[in-house]
């Protein structure tokens, strides 16, 4: 048989607070956006594209179809801007604390759950600037009904996945400066907190309304640091991570998944991500947990 390879699926067992969760490691959903560097991509705020450009010096140029010997590029990107990317809440804080210090789970539950955002004058959720008709909002009300929906119950720190409605991959390569998204009211992000949610991850390009006097009261309320203040405090939660922009296909149902949410090792507030989800093919009590 000596050059047979039959494909064999990767079956994974994971203990989560005494259940036993099997997925199949040899596939994955990837949610995230490639960052398709000087080609279409999301962006917010108008910042510059990602680009790629060959290094070239006086002895060298790191481009093969310019006579190089490899492709030798450098890359220049805005995480928080120019695709999918997990932020941590040295984002807010005058100390520098990184995102790969903060994210410290491999594998990790996962609620995906699709809403409708509601009219914010429709709506008697709040924020922290005033709204206006054109405002669209995340609501308490959508994420509880659509949890509520589908029975699920967020507990033991899972992550909750968001994906808005309608939905459709013009996403991948939006302006959300020239096409405002919808954001999270206040009573929302309060309600996630509330859930225990560990790691968020949504498909807007922000929590906030893009305009909204540099309060960011959502990014505040999840990670736990007071309005107006720069630095963490003993209740404030620094291992909880944000993840935006990213893309949910249509195929991908709502449900319980597991999350691998993978990170460069930056030493930064934010770095592009790649979080990939595994259907759960059974889930058993632990039987040998006391």
């Amino acid at each position: 048989m000596d050059g047979f390879h039959p494909q064999i699926d990767m079956i994974l067992s994971i203990n989560f607070h005494n259940q036993i969760y099997q997925i199949d490691g040899s596939n994955s959903f990837d949610i995230s956006i490639p960052l398709a560097f000087n080609n279409p991509q999301p962006n917010i705020f108008n910042v510059s594209p990602a680009t790629s450009t060959a290094y070239q010096d006086e002895h060298f140029v790191g481009d093969t179809r310019r006579g190089g010997s490899c492709n030798f590029e450098n890359l220049a990107l805005n995480p928080h801007c120019n695709g999918t990317h997990t932020e941590c809440v040295g984002h807010i804080t005058n100390e520098r604390i990184s995102v790969q210090e903060c994210l410290q789970d491999a594998f990790i539950l996962a609620e995906l759950i699709s809403v409708f955002p509601e009219n914010a004058l429709e709506t008697n959720d709040t924020y922290s600037v005033e709204l206006n008709e054109n405002d669209f909002l995340i609501t308490k009300k959508s994420i509880k009904n659509a949890l509520f929906n589908q029975k699920s119950k967020i507990k033991n720190q899972k992550s909750l996945i968001i994906r808005t409605l309608p939905n459709d991959e013009s996403k991948k390569s939006r302006n959300y400066s020239e096409n405002p998204p919808p954001f999270f009211s206040l009573e929302a992000m309060k309600f996630i907190v509330e859930l225990g949610v560990k790691h968020l991850l949504v498909d807007v390009p922000s929590l906030e309304r893009l305009n909204d006097a540099g309060k960011l009261a959502n990014h505040r309320i999840f990670w736990n640091v007071e309005m107006g203040k720069f630095q963490t405090n003993e209740f404030s939660r620094k291992n909880q991570t944000i993840t935006e922009m990213i893309y949910v296909p249509n195929e991908i149902t709502d449900g319980e998944y597991l999350l691998n949410l993978q990170i460069p090792p930056f030493v930064s507030d934010a770095s592009p991500s790649r979080p990939l989800l595994f259907r759960i093919l059974s889930k058993n009590l632990d039987k040998y947990s006391t």
